[in-house]
């Protein structure tokens, strides 16, 4: 790819920054598209980018679509509103920008076809990740019963009662789309997956795990949940952890993830398709938060909110066999040497913690039972 020009749109956001500094490691001319919204970007304008070819615009927007595509090789789509529980109630925005915006660009695709393209999912599609009750049967569609939720009893049974134990989430799982985030992540994979082919054009989606990293937006309450943490403990508050704090998720350094995008625009048709991308190490959310607390030189404990959120799901761990063996993606990144760095980092900037505020609003909404 060394020499050819790249569009990464969304390029200007936490993770987009990371895939234009790889990119141009590499030789590549990179173009970034993004329309700079206040939520993520605070009314500062461009942030720092390794590339001067910068174009700003909506993703919507079908003529400056065209123009950014001229000259183009390979596409990375990274544009998207991003949050489950904003999702919730934001709803027709989440749907225009993620599902039009997608649609839009693959419209434009598809009179000026490129290369290849790598579209931005996320593991929020598969819903519940993949679980074996006690007799060794795998479940895949599990469900979490709302009465249950409302008593405190967090964790998924069978029908009979018996406890569930999570196991790795492989891209085979049937989707299960709990919240118009994960509606709209799917829709974005599967309009690049089938407009892609239709047009002479390879194709991949990656499906991100919680993505961390130095340069989240601090200040956007629905950001990613180490981002949300470190602004609570800078500003001298706990993190507030919904349920018991004893869901899993799977944590993947920004660099990692980076990376990953490379390898798939890197790839042909053998690399066609989805993969999960994240570290493959589950940690509860309860041991993150403290974890990092640590790292920050504070002792603040996180605050139980014994309360669920809409949309949300107990354990979803990958299975990042299929990425490993196609893309070549093995995750580098020290998970605790990285979490030091985040801390490293929060500390030097100005955070305005806006968590309370949206824990409000998803409540006031009937959001959180």
């Amino acid at each position: 790819m060394q020499g050819e020009r790249i569009l990464v749109t969304g390029g200007a956001g936490f993770i987009g920054r990371a895939v234009v500094r790889e990119l141009t490691a590499r030789g590549c001319r990179v173009r970034v598209l993004d329309s700079l919204i206040d939520q993520v970007h605070s009314g500062q304008g461009w942030p720092d980018l390794e590339s001067d070819d910068r174009v700003l615009a909506d993703i919507r927007d079908a003529d400056a679509l065209r123009a950014a595509l001229a000259g183009v090789d390979r596409v990375v789509h990274l544009a998207a509103e991003v949050g489950v529980g904003q999702s919730m109630y934001a709803i027709e925005r989440y749907t225009s920008v993620n599902d039009l915006g997608t649609a839009v660009l693959m419209e434009v695709l598809s009179q000026q076809p490129v290369q290849r393209i790598v579209t931005a999912s996320s593991m929020s599609i598969y819903g519940e990740g993949l679980y074996i009750d006690v007799d060794g049967a795998v479940q895949e569609d599990v469900v979490r019963d709302g009465a249950a939720l409302a008593l405190g009893q967090w964790d998924p049974v069978d029908s009979h009662g018996r406890p569930l134990k999570p196991l790795p989430t492989p891209e085979t799982k049937r989707p299960n789309l709990a919240s118009v985030y994960a509606i709209g992540k799917y829709v974005q994979e599967k309009l690049t997956m089938t407009v892609a082919p239709a047009y002479g054009m390879t194709a991949s989606s990656l499906r991100l795990w919680n993505v961390f990293g130095p340069g989240q937006a601090l200040s956007n309450p629905y950001t990613g949940v180490l981002a949300i943490f470190a602004s609570r403990i800078a500003s001298g508050q706990p993190p507030l952890v919904f349920e018991d704090g004893e869901q899993l998720r799977d944590f993947v350094h920004v660099d990692d993830v980076a990376r990953a995008f490379v390898l798939a625009l890197e790839g042909k048709t053998e690399c066609d398709g989805v993969f999960n991308v994240s570290s493959g190490q589950p940690r509860t959310v309860n041991s993150v938060a403290k974890a990092l607390a640590t790292a920050m030189g504070s002792s603040i404990e996180p605050e139980l909110v014994g309360k669920g959120r809409v949309g949300d799901i107990r354990h979803c761990i990958a299975d990042v066999t299929k990425s490993s063996d196609v893309l070549g993606f093995n995750p580098k990144e020290d998970f605790s040497a990285r979490l030091v760095d985040l801390a490293e980092w929060v500390v030097t900037q100005n955070i305005n913690d806006r968590v309370s505020e949206a824990k409000n609003e998803l409540e006031l909404r009937g959001l959180v039972t």
